[in-house]
């Protein structure tokens, strides 16, 4: 089950079952299967304090994605800073919709096993998530 949690801010309005669908059909890719994954959107104030109690890193960030997966089942838990994606929608001249779709997305990725942490890893987790947005746009919306 996918579902969306709004925590202290208003929930945003979107089609759940289709990028519900469309999210399933990217973890299919990598020989994954979801199962219990929570959306959860916060403002930057709550990031950061999960940032600080969780990670104990002191920074804003777009997303941080708990992993509770296991074998090629994905799970886990999402936290979206919709402040901070409203923000790099604006510095990277997108749409906001388009921004948070990019950000739904990373976190599947990063459930099923894909790692951004150098900067050769970064840009194949942009090429995955372009990919997985040309597909939405295709199939999907």
């Amino acid at each position: 089950m996918i579902q969306y949690i709004a925590e202290e801010v208003e929930m945003i309005e979107f089609d759940q079952s289709v990028i519900n669908r469309w999210i399933k059909s990217i973890a299919a890719q990598y020989n994954r299967r979801t199962a219990n994954i929570s959306y959860i959107f916060c403002s930057d104030e709550r990031i950061l304090e999960v940032n600080k109690q969780y990670l104990q890193h002191d920074y804003y960030t777009d997303i941080i994605t708990f992993d509770y997966s296991g074998g090629n089942t994905i799970s886990g838990d999402i936290f979206i800073s919709l402040d901070t994606v409203a923000d790099n929608a604006n510095q990277l001249g997108v749409k906001f919709r388009d921004e948070l779709y990019r950000i739904l997305i990373h976190g599947i990725l990063h459930l099923c096993g894909q790692d951004d942490k150098t900067p050769k890893l970064r840009a194949e987790m942009t090429r995955k998530e372009n990919e997985a947005l040309e597909r939405l746009q295709k199939e999907y919306l």
